[in-house]
């Protein structure tokens, strides 16, 4: 059931005020749901070495800013992503005083392994909850997330 933005029930598939929310929520939960159940790592620390595992090396400064915390946060962060081995400091290409952090073998090792545990957590719940119905209707689902981030990435 969807619902408009006044709360009311609505049979408007066509209403994109109420399916947007309706879409933001349930993905939130769900996002939610499965870090809970899958991840291996605190909070902090994964968010850090995927977005090293996605763009590649990163001053503690791009870090700060992309976490939206102070630079000593970060810092401190680093500093024990270093001591567990799962990150790396290398030379920053762009500015020879200063150096960049690098996921090491160990920190790719760890993402990987929580990138499969979300996947294994995700595909037990489709096999528990979902009818083969069902799962032909979420079939099609990437295809259309992976529409809208396109969308949103050229409004940018």
């Amino acid at each position: 059931m969807l619902y408009n933005s006044t709360g009311e029930p609505t049979d408007d598939v066509a209403d994109p005020d109420a399916l947007a929310e309706q879409l933001r929520s349930a993905v939130g939960r769900f996002v939610r749901a499965t870090r809970a159940r899958a991840d291996t790592m605190p909070a902090s620390r994964a968010e850090t070495l995927r977005r090293l595992d996605r763009e590649g090396p990163q001053t503690i400064a791009d870090l700060a800013r992309f976490r939206g915390v102070t630079h000593q946060a970060v810092s401190r962060a680093v500093a024990e992503l270093e001591r567990l081995g799962l990150v790396e400091r290398a030379a920053n290409p762009h500015d020879a005083r200063g150096f960049v952090l690098a996921l090491s073998d160990a920190g790719r090792a760890a993402v990987e392994s929580d990138r499969l545990a979300r996947g294994e957590v995700i595909a037990d719940a489709i096999r528990s909850a979902l009818t083969p119905d069902d799962r032909r209707a979420l079939a099609r689902v990437p295809a259309l997330l992976d529409a809208l981030s396109a969308d949103l990435a050229r409004e940018t």
